[in-house]
């Protein structure tokens, strides 16, 4: 049996009888968390709060990281076994106090749920001169493990959960220009390439940490109405990639695939919590299974189709997975020694 998910090894759909339409709480069935700790980031809107719902609910206490405390507290309020903190991944001295106070709680952390991102967004930067896609949706996913690293390892037995994007399949990683300093901005591109990074995350992440008994995983959840990603972006954007006709609404066949919130967190539970995954580690999953991988060669049957569902070859690279490593603690000075 494969040891690792490089070059997909292990990426393969377990049948785990779950489907596009599963809910968290259908995934969740039967799972008892009490006595469990969870970090969901972004657990105050979307497809987050839906998982903190649904991991309180279980039994497991759930610490929710969040910009705006104020809004967080509305939306959470009335659910059991929440904490409310705040953090913006955007700013990595945010991440270090958040991350310094859990530690000193003393607490093991069984589950980290990295479900904050943002997409749709003109070129900004942050404090460091990091695009800002770059930096919120994989840099400050790198940090935040690195820092919570001793808990996770205290755990026992904890998982790392990227909430990632069919988005991958956009760009791969540029290893020669990641903040566009030279090539032009493109906001998809950069999107496709925070999610490409944050897939390598995983996988690289997983082969190391196992012996520690942290695994590692990253995910698509799907299309899904009724989040706040989409809040920046631009409608031309939408018509571009197909999804608005020329009057700028809404395709039925788009309309008709969306996921409802519910079933956009199940993937994000199902990779927290099923006991299939025991031991296996580094893959990427949507619709509650392992996806498939896509491959050009014309002699490999797939069900997936090229930009509908599967993950692409270069986001499970291992060459890919290293070099990307070593250049996130050269960019960010964040040294992140397993051990």
């Amino acid at each position: 049996m494969k040891k690792n998910n490089y070059q997909g090894a292990l990426q393969h759909p377990l049948g785990s009888g779950f489907n596009a339409t599963s809910t968290a709480t259908e995934v969740i069935k039967g799972i008892d968390l009490t006595g469990k700790i969870a970090i969901v980031t972004g657990g105050n809107t979307g497809i987050g709060l839906e998982t903190t719902k649904v991991l309180a609910a279980a039994g497991a206490t759930v610490i929710v990281p969040a910009r705006d405390i104020e809004k967080a507290r509305k939306n959470l309020q009335g659910i059991p076994n929440v904490e409310i903190e705040t953090m913006d991944l955007a700013k990595p001295e945010t991440i270090d106090a958040f991350a310094e106070k859990f530690l000193a709680s003393c607490r093991p952390l069984h589950l980290l749920i990295n479900n904050a991102g943002i997409m749709w967004v003109p070129l900004q930067r942050d404090s460091r001169g990091f695009e800002s896609q770059l930096s919120t949706n994989y840099f400050g996913q790198f940090q935040l493990v690195a820092r919570l690293w001793p808990a996770l390892k205290d755990a026992t037995g904890a998982r790392v959960v990227n909430v990632s994007s069919l988005g991958h399949h956009m760009a791969p990683f540029d290893f020669d220009d990641p903040n566009f300093g030279h090539r032009e901005y493109q906001t998809l591109l950069s999107y496709g390439q925070s999610k490409t990074a944050s897939n390598l995350f995983a996988l690289e992440l997983d082969n190391r940490a196992k012996s520690h008994q942290v695994r590692a995983y990253s995910l698509h959840p799907g299309s899904i109405a009724g989040t706040e990603l989409a809040r920046d972006a631009d409608p031309e954007l939408f018509k571009q990639m197909g999804f608005f006709d020329e009057h700028g609404n809404m395709r039925p066949e788009i309309l008709a695939s969306l996921k409802t919130i519910p079933q956009g967190a199940a993937t994000s539970v199902w990779v927290a919590t099923s006991p299939l995954l025991n031991n296996i580690g580094g893959v990427y999953c949507e619709d509650a299974d392992i996806a498939e991988l896509l491959t050009e060669d014309p002699s490999f049957k797939t069900k997936a189709k090229l930009h509908q569902s599967g993950v692409m070859p270069y986001s499970l690279d291992e060459s890919n997975a290293k070099k990307l490593w070593d250049l996130t603690q050269e960019m960010t000075g964040i040294e992140f020694n397993i051990n």
